[in-house]
């Protein structure tokens, strides 16, 4: 609960400096203010405190996923400078940022509906806004209106079967909800059932899973670069820690019904994300496809729903945003070049040995190739369904993972072709290789030592 306090008060200086002018100084508290975060995460852990009469519970499920959360802002932060070294005083997309990770933390500790839809809003709003926050660029415009249609209607679903859930239970309390729900026996009535679907559809179109992806790829390719990276990362994060949260709290009496159809709409994701990622030039729009395949991985551990899920949610997110975010920061020169072409990396290896290097290790993690992070994450995954008698998902799991390493190694081939004619190649600035090695660094680590996360809870 102090770290959802301290980074919302992060937000707030955000604003007050640079309404002050002095937002040089924003990046600096920003930095410290997180750091504190993760100290006072350490310190609740095995604490189980309950706040807001019980709307909030920050067990150490929540912890984990809250200090992973205030991790990938932590790493971000590399990619998102210019938002906070602006000198712009008008800007407020530093504050913006910060209260996306509030809602992320709000949602991480959320016991009760109300809570759980404040936190959701508080990312979803900003997330629109930065979107279309380079007014300059029509793909920004077209992808903040996207973004913003596409995420309201689905809002009205969630909204929606909240309000069937509660008018079957009385209640908005998770723990009131899932003992309600238990003492209907088997036998649930159609509105119970219609609620949880419609919620399910609400959060599906969050984590970007099929049939609810069409936006992924405009929005994606549109958004700031950095905006983007923040949105593979800590929003998927923090959607499917409030999936899991919720319906591991909420909906596990109805598992039965629930738990096939996420389980077909996970091979179907895993499917589709990786089959049409092949056919992208664009690394950005490469990316999105990718971010839709793992969301399928991911929602593989949802299905089962076991004492492996959280572990397996935890360190698969955080594999899946080390990388993606090690690789955001070599598409962000890029970017500013103009050129997002996968052909654009060409050169890199004779300019930049070390740059192609760790990019080579986290297009491993990517691919799920061993010993790195990813390769563990997705077998985690696997080893849940497994154990659930889920084969065939297992073997849709593999099938895809197949096919994302053959566009995933077009990065690796680029890097280490020789430069275009006419042109030097490609040489990133300092901040991006520091940035691109230092997830490869802790690629491996995870790899090689995956207790580190899956052993937390």
């Amino acid at each position: 609960m102090k770290a959802l306090i301290i980074v919302s008060l992060l937000g707030v200086a955000a604003m007050m400096l640079e309404a002050l002018r002095l937002k040089r100084y924003v990046m600096m508290v920003t930095v410290a203010g997180l750091i504190a975060a993760l100290v006072t995460i350490a310190g609740e852990w095995n604490s189980g405190l309950s706040y807001f009469s019980d709307m909030v519970y920050y067990d150490n499920q929540a912890l984990a996923f809250s200090a992973l959360i205030v991790s990938i802002t932590l790493l971000w932060l590399f990619l998102g400078r210019s938002m906070f070294w602006s000198p712009d005083p008008r800007s407020d997309q530093a504050s913006i940022l910060l209260f996306i990770s509030a809602g992320a933390l709000a949602m991480a500790g959320a016991a009760d509906m109300t809570m759980f839809f404040i936190g959701l809003e508080i990312l979803s709003i900003s997330v629109y806004i930065l979107a279309a926050s380079n007014k300059r660029d029509l793909r920004s415009n077209e992808a903040g209106m996207k973004y913003f249609l596409l995420g309201a209607f689905s809002t009205g679903f969630l909204l929606l079967g909240v309000a069937l859930i509660y008018g079957a239970t009385g209640s908005f309390h998770f723990e009131n909800i899932a003992a309600s729900l238990a003492g209907m026996g088997a036998g649930h009535p159609l509105i119970v059932q219609a609620g949880v679907l419609l919620i399910l559809t609400g959060l599906l179109f969050k984590v970007s899973a099929v049939p609810f992806q069409f936006w992924t790829p405009d929005v994606y390719e549109g958004a700031p670069t950095p905006v983007t990276a923040f949105m593979a990362t800590l929003v998927k994060t923090a959607a499917f820690v409030a999936l899991y949260r919720l319906f591991s709290s909420c909906f596990s009496s109805l598992h039965g019904m629930w738990g096939p159809v996420v389980a077909v709409l996970s091979a179907l994701t895993m499917l589709v994300g990786n089959i049409l990622a092949v056919s992208q030039y664009s690394i950005k729009r490469m990316l999105a496809y990718s971010s839709i395949a793992h969301a399928g991985y991911l929602l593989m551990a949802i299905a089962v729903m076991n004492e492996l899920t959280a572990g397996s949610i935890l360190y698969y997110a955080a594999a899946y945003s080390i990388g993606s975010l090690g690789v955001f920061a070599l598409v962000l020169p890029l970017s500013i070049r103009g050129d997002e072409r996968i052909d654009a990396l060409k050169g890199l290896s004779s300019r930049n040995p070390l740059a192609a290097a760790a990019l080579a290790v986290l297009v491993f993690s990517m691919a799920g190739i061993p010993p790195m992070a990813g390769f563990f994450a997705k077998y985690s995954v696997f080893l849940g369904a497994a154990d659930a008698g889920m084969v065939w998902l297992v073997l849709a799991g593999i099938l895809s993972s197949l096919i994302g390493v053959y566009y995933y190694f077009r990065m690796i081939h680029a890097a280490y072709s020789p430069a275009e004619e006419g042109s030097e190649g490609f040489s990133p600035d300092r901040y991006a290789v520091m940035m691109i090695v230092l997830a490869a660094v802790l690629s491996l680590v995870l790899g090689i030592v995956p207790s580190l996360l899956q052993g937390l809870i």
